[in-house]
C-alpha cells in the first residue's frame, strides 16, 4: 500500500492532543508542529484518520515543502511537485491558503501563480493544454509560513469539526474539535457524571458522550477523498466497520446540561439524539446561581457566557464570581472552565490546580482546572 505524507491542521494548543490520537491510531513518523500535526500512512490510515480524529480540523494530503522568496521560486517549487499522482485529467483543482511573515504576502497572487504551475506541470503529463476539470474535486491548499511553502491536498471536504449531528446551534457555540479536547483533557471516565452548566446546543455533552463510548465521530458523514478517481470503496468499508466495533455501550455514563434559554434544552436535547447519544444526555433548564454538587462525584466543564461574545463586561465578570461559589471543593469532583477574562481566578476566589492556554476560535483564552 502507498504511504503518503499526511498532515492534521488544528487549533493551537491541541497539537498534542492530535498527535496522540494518531499514534494510537497506529499512524507513523507522527511530529507534531504549531498548528499542525504530520504524519504518515497509506490509504487505510487517511482513512481511519478521517473518521476517528476528534480534535484535528482536517486530514491533507502533504505533496512537498520548499522555501520560496520571490514569485517565480514560488511557480518553479509548485511545477517541480509530482500533480499528476493525485489530480487526474479532469480533477477539479482550485486553489485556497494562507501566508503568515512571509515575503510572499498576497495569498491572492499566490493563489493565481500556484494554479498556473499546477496547470504547466499537468499539461507536460497528461499532454494537453485545456482542462475542463468536470471531475471529482481536488482542493489544494497552501500555507506560507516564514517563506516555508507547503502544498497539500484536502482529503475531509467539510472540516472535522462537522460531525453531522449540529444544523443548528445558539449564538456563539464551541467548536465541537475543541469540546472534544476539553473533554480530554479532563480525562474523563467512561462510566463517569459529566456536567455543562451553560450547555447552548449541547456540544460538549456529545462529544463527552461519544468520548465515553469510543464512537468514532466522522461515522455520520461523508469525506471528499471517497469521491476521488480511483478511491479505495473497500478500505472506507474497511474503516468504518473497524470505527463501530470499536465503540461501547456507555452502561453507567451521564451527561447532564443546564441553560437559562429554553431554546437551547430543546436543542441539546434533538441534536443528542441525532448524534446517538440521546440516552446518555438529560437537559433542563436551570440558573447557573443553582448548581449544586449533589452526586459522589462528577466532572464539570464548560463554556460561559463572556463579554467578548454574549455578555456585557461586568455581567461576565459577576458569573466568574458565581461559578466560584457554586463549584464548590469536593471529593470527587473536578471542574474545567475555558474563558478569555484574564483575571478570572482572581473572580473565581481560587488559583487554578492547572491551566492551559487554548483558542476559542481568534479568541485567546486559558482553560482553567480544579481538581484538588
Amino acid at each position: 500500500m502507498e504511504k503518503m505524507k499526511l498532515c492534521a491542521p488544528c487549533l493551537l494548543g491541541l497539537e498534542g492532543l492530535v498527535a496522540q490520537e494518531l499514534r494510537e491510531m497506529g499512524c507513523e513518523d507522527v511530529q507534531a508542529e504549531n498548528g499542525r500535526v504530520l504524519f504518515s500512512g497509506g490509504w487505510n490510515i487517511l482513512a481511519r484518520a478521517n473518521l476517528r480524529l476528534r480534535c484535528a480540523e482536517r486530514v491533507l494530503v502533504l505533496l512537498g515543502e520548499f522555501e520560496a522568496r520571490s514569485f517565480e521560486e514560488l511557480f518553479q517549487g509548485v511545477q517541480a511537485l509530482p500533480w499528476e499522482k493525485p489530480l487526474p485529467v479532469d480533477g477539479e483543482f482550485p486553489v485556497t491558503g494562507a501566508s503568515l511573515n512571509s515575503q510572499l504576502h498576497s495569498v491572492p497572487d499566490c493563489q493565481s501563480i500556484i494554479k498556473k504551475a499546477i496547470v504547466r506541470r499537468l499539461t507536460d503529463a497528461y499532454h494537453i493544454s485545456w482542462f475542463e476539470e468536470t471531475g471529482p474535486l481536488y482542493r489544494v491548499r497552501f500555507r506560507i509560513l516564514k517563506d516555508k511553502v507547503s502544498l497539500m491536498v484536502d482529503t475531509s471536504g467539510a472540516g472535522l469539526h462537522k460531525r453531522g449531528y449540529r444544523p443548528a446551534s445558539t449564538q456563539a457555540p464551541i467548536k465541537e474539535t475543541l469540546a472534544a479536547a476539553l473533554v480530554k483533557l479532563v480525562r474523563l471516565r467512561p462510566d463517569g457524571h459529566f456536567l455543562d452548566p451553560f450547555c447552548g446546543s449541547g456540544t460538549l455533552l456529545i462529544e463527552a458522550a461519544m468520548a465515553a463510548r469510543r464512537m468514532a465521530p466522522g461515522l455520520g458523514r461523508r469525506f471528499i477523498a471517497e469521491t476521488w478517481t480511483g478511491a479505495d470503496k473497500a478500505i472506507w468499508k474497511e474503516e468504518r466497520s473497524l470505527a463501530r466495533e470499536m465503540a461501547l455501550p456507555g452502561e453507567g455514563f451521564l451527561a447532564e446540561g443546564f441553560d437559562i434559554d429554553p431554546e437551547a434544552v430543546s436543542l441539546t436535547l434533538e441534536n443528542a439524539q441525532r448524534a446517538g447519544v440521546g440516552k446518555h444526555i438529560k437537559a433542563q433548564i436551570r440558573d447557573i446561581k443553582d448548581f449544586a454538587c449533589t452526586d459522589q462525584y462528577g466532572c464539570v466543564v464548560c463554556n460561559p457566557p463572556y463579554g467578548e461574545r454574549l455578555l456585557d463586561v461586568s455581567a461576565a465578570r459577576d458569573l466568574c464570581k458565581t461559578m466560584g461559589r457554586v463549584f464548590t471543593q469536593q471529593r470527587g469532583w473536578s471542574y474545567g472552565i475555558i474563558t478569555p477574562e484574564e483575571e478570572f481566578e482572581d473572580l473565581f476566589g481560587r488559583k487554578a490546580d492547572k491551566r492551559r492556554k487554548l483558542y476559542n476560535g481568534m479568541i485567546k483564552c486559558q482553560f482553567y482546572q480544579y481538581f484538588k
